[in-house]
């Protein structure tokens, strides 16, 4: 991995979108800790261990902690990202025409994202600052009237706008999807201070004579990591070999191949979908906090949306299997790839081409997703059940969900490096043979 970014970092075109993608992550990181006028961003520590502040501490980089412009991140835009594309399925006529308009088509259901991204990023913005503030004994809103909560309403959504325009940036002139490169730079910049809390809790607060057992744990702790990175890494390349037969022969290639098939089809999306989507709920529930939070049923939907709680737990990984599902058929359209094999003149081999085709590749795609939902949801519990027993993912800042979209966005930046490369080298042989 080091040595691909090197060999990148000295072709020029490269090393500019490594420096833009640089800069723009910089610009990010800097508003993140620009605090929104009219709050006390102090009282945010009293609430800090609050499943709605991690969770969307992930979308932000921390930005919530200090309650910045960017204390909302892009979990408003992915939530719409996910209502968007599931009124494609059929339920909205206008959607479903546009998905099938191509460019120009895709055009308009973004913006159709960005207006609902507005309306959401609004509403969540209120509903966060409110409910924060009932929760806060200092008071996390020291003058707490309507023009005030609008005010802070406007400039979070402001300041998920101009994030989400920064994606928009990366994902045009930089390197990565500029989404997924935003939240991979906020977890990964909170990693280091993580880590040390969890140093000094447990070595330099040991009692004394105890700091070698917090040194083994250190260890054991260390190396649990790495091998659940690994494991992760191993699953999120490993692929599904389709063999392929083409009916019309291409210069210097022979009759058969393969159709590579990630198994988990899906990637990380399903986990950043279901994260987002158990936020939107908690955030609505945060705004009546105050007024409601004795009664039943406002503890009773607290409960169902808490990542606290087992029976949280228990839908957060039913949401990450449905979306993995979901995901997988709009990732590989199994009605597309076989109209595409058609044309291109080859099939599956033993599979009759055309709806033979389509009802074999419908088939594939819903085992591969058994294993993918299965392994995502194991990977996102394991550190909530670390959690409760060492407190561990809240200290080094690497939760399931956080350590699927660090080695998920690492993996497709260095395959996307090496694309690049490898492009390059195609074209210096083309022009040698000219």
């Amino acid at each position: 991995m080091l040595t691909t970014i090197i060999n990148a970092f000295k072709v020029k075109d490269i090393r500019n979108k490594m420096l833009f993608t640089l800069g723009i992550l910089i610009i990010y990181r800097i508003g993140a800790y620009i605090t929104v006028p009219g709050i006390n961003a102090g009282a945010m520590q009293q609430v800090a261990s609050s499943g709605l502040v991690g969770m969307l501490n992930i979308f932000s980089g921390g930005g919530l902690s200090n309650y910045s412009l960017f204390a909302m991140g892009v979990s408003p835009y992915v939530t719409a990202q996910i209502v968007v594309q599931l009124l494609q399925m059929d339920i909205v006529p206008r959607f479903v025409e546009w998905s099938k308009q191509g460019e120009v088509g895709r055009r308009k259901l973004n913006q159709a994202t960005r207006y609902l991204t507005i309306v959401l990023a609004f509403v969540q913005s209120i509903g966060v600052t409110a409910g924060f503030n009932a929760l806060s004994s200092m008071g996390l809103v020291p003058n707490p009237n309507a023009q005030t909560f609008i005010l802070i309403g406007v400039l979070l959504t402001a300041g998920t706008m101009f994030a989400t325009w920064l994606g928009d940036m990366i994902t045009d002139r930089g390197l990565g999807n500029g989404v997924s490169m935003l939240i991979f730079a906020g977890i990964i910049a909170r990693m280091p201070s993580g880590m040390y809390e969890l140093f000094k809790e447990q070595v330099l607060q040991a009692p004394k004579g105890d700091a070698w057992k917090g040194w083994l744990f250190l260890v054991v702790v260390l190396v649990l990591v790495i091998a659940v990175v690994v494991f992760v890494t191993w699953v999120q390349q490993a692929i599904r070999k389709i063999p392929m037969q083409y009916t019309r022969r291409s210069t210097g290639s022979g009759d058969s191949a393969y159709l590579p098939l990630k198994v988990n089809v899906s990637g990380v999306i399903p986990v950043i979908f279901a994260s987002s989507f158990v936020a939107t709920p908690q955030t609505i529930l945060m705004a009546f906090q105050g007024s409601h939070g004795t009664e039943g049923w406002f503890k009773t939907m607290q409960n169902i949306f808490s990542m606290q709680t087992t029976t949280g737990s228990i839908l957060y990984t039913v949401l990450i299997i449905l979306f993995t599902f979901f995901y997988a058929f709009v990732q590989v359209n199994p009605e597309k790839l076989s109209e595409n094999l058609q044309k291109q003149g080859s099939y599956i081999v033993g599979i009759w081409p055309g709806k033979e085709t389509q009802k074999w590749v419908s088939g594939l795609l819903m085992r591969l997703s058994v294993v993918g939902s299965l392994f995502l949801g194991f990977v996102a519990l394991l550190p909530l059940i670390a959690t409760n027993v060492w407190n561990l993912s809240e200290q080094i800042g690497l939760g399931g969900t956080s350590l699927l979209i660090v080695v998920g966005v690492a993996i497709d930046l260095i395959k996307q490096l090496d694309g690049l490369m490898m492009k390059r080298q195609y074209v210096g042989f083309i022009r040698e043979g000219e």
